[in-house]
């Protein structure tokens, strides 16, 4: 694939806080977004703020990375009061980019930073290429596509538009309302999703009453019946069609999520773009992107997947049976740091394995430090997820607590998380994440 193209294509990860920020980046994520409470839609589980916003910015800068800010809250009267001096530190810090979907944060941001990367989030839900020439003309550079469109019109409004960037969500949970126009939360309980405080009363349990005379299938569990769950984006298998069809920035959803998740949506990701990049034969490609798709689909959190509107499946794309899916492998740990070590505390004798990083003609083990999630035991068959995507697959049978040296049998995650020392006898980059079968 030509460098041109290479060069425009991104890979843009969540961000809820800085931890997470590092992560998505090590895991191959080309920028992240993010954004402090009150302009975004994460008001809850959202750790930056200003100072936050810096820091992350400075950090992606360094490794030649972009941080682009979320400001797509529909504004009232009360939110412009502060809005200028929010884009003024926003320009100071120079990230990379603003999202908006309201016309007058969009003013805003043209009248105090005139030269931004103005991106329209997905909230605006452009579904026509006349649509996106309005915005082009008004200086948006960038469009984020409603999650309503087929492919075939994503093409056509690249077709019509040339110069504009287009971006989509490739991952991650789907609203069921019209591009995330809810109004259930505000109703029920007063917490508004178009500020970023939905209370996502779309996964609740219902009741139907008898006095609905309409009749539709319904299927409940021990719970209650799910008629609004919608099942979660997987577009990881469409990837080379939707470069194709002149996407350039593929989005994954969920700032609320963990870093272990983060570790295998933008891995697998990463890996699928890279490959088609690398013009991998056509078979081995696909082969490859189902390998991706069935690693996520067996091993990962989720909704059960759907492919939504771009690929004619919405009217399947709600999950009537179940609130989620519980996968057989649970996330337990990050690792935070790799050593090479002449004698392993683990073994407490003169290391036999050789590894070529330590040095010629130099024995020593590799071992990690993992930060405990959940629960690992000694026992445990585990699988350490590597930025690469690589896979080491692990039989636990003994670790040390990392403080102490005191051999442990299992060790705990919450609160301050206990560290563990786990040999592997090859290389294993931080950030990397470790789960284990609880089958």
């Amino acid at each position: 694939m030509k460098n041109s193209i290479k060069k425009k294509l991104e890979l843009i990860a969540p961000a809820g806080n800085l931890e997470k920020m590092k992560t998505a980046f090590a895991f191959g994520a080309d920028a992240v977004y993010l954004g402090i409470p009150d302009f975004s839609l994460r008001v809850r589980i959202n750790d930056f703020n200003m100072a936050g916003i810096d820091e992350a910015t400075k950090y992606a800068h360094k490794i030649g990375k972009k941080v682009y800010v979320t400001a797509n809250i529909f504004a009232h009267n009360e939110h412009l009061k502060k809005l200028p001096e929010h884009i003024k530190k926003l320009k100071k810090i120079g990230v990379d980019g603003v999202f908006v979907s309201d016309p007058a944060i969009l003013e805003e941001v043209k009248k105090i930073w005139p030269k931004a990367k103005i991106i329209l989030s997905t909230q605006a839900n452009c579904t026509n290429w006349q649509a996106a020439k309005f915005w082009l003309k008004l200086g948006v550079k960038r469009i984020i596509l409603a999650r309503e469109l087929s492919l075939a019109e994503i093409r056509e409004i690249k077709q019509k538009n040339p110069k504009l960037e287009l971006e989509c969500f490739v991952h991650g949970a789907l609203c069921m309302a019209y591009s995330g126009r809810c109004f259930l939360s505000k109703y029920f309980n007063d917490r508004n999703a178009n500020l970023g405080d939905c209370s996502q009363p779309c996964r609740w349990s219902y009741n139907i009453s008898a006095e609905n005379h309409e009749t539709m299938e319904l299927v409940e569990e021990e719970h209650g019946s799910y008629i609004l769950n919608s099942k979660d984006l997987c577009l990881i298998k469409r990837m080379p069609e939707l470069i194709e069809a002149g996407v350039s920035a593929f989005k994954i959803e969920g700032r609320a999520k963990s870093v272990y998740y983060l570790a295998n949506i933008v891995g697998a990701y990463r890996k699928a773009i890279d490959m088609i990049l690398e013009n991998v034969e056509q078979k081995k490609l696909n082969k490859e992107l189902n390998f991706l798709y069935k690693e996520l689909e067996s091993k990962m959190f989720h909704r059960g997947y759907t492919e939504g509107f771009m690929f004619g499946e919405g009217r399947d794309a709600q999950n009537l049976k179940n609130s989620h899916n519980l996968p057989e492998w649970e996330f337990c740990g990050q690792v935070i740091k790799n050593k090479n070590l002449k004698i392993s505390p683990l073994r407490r004798d003169p290391a036999h394995q050789y590894n070529k990083e330590a040095g010629k003609n130099k024995k020593y083990y590799s071992v990690v430090i993992v930060k405990a999630h959940n629960t690992i035991k000694v026992g445990d068959e585990i699988e350490i997820v590597k930025p690469s995507y690589d896979i080491i697959k692990r039989k636990v049978k003994k670790m040390v607590n990392a403080k102490n040296g005191e051999e442990i049998q299992e060790a705990h995650g919450g609160g301050s998380g206990d560290t563990v020392i786990l040999e592997v006898n090859q290389s294993v980059p931080e950030y990397s994440v470790v789960r284990r079968c609880m089958a």
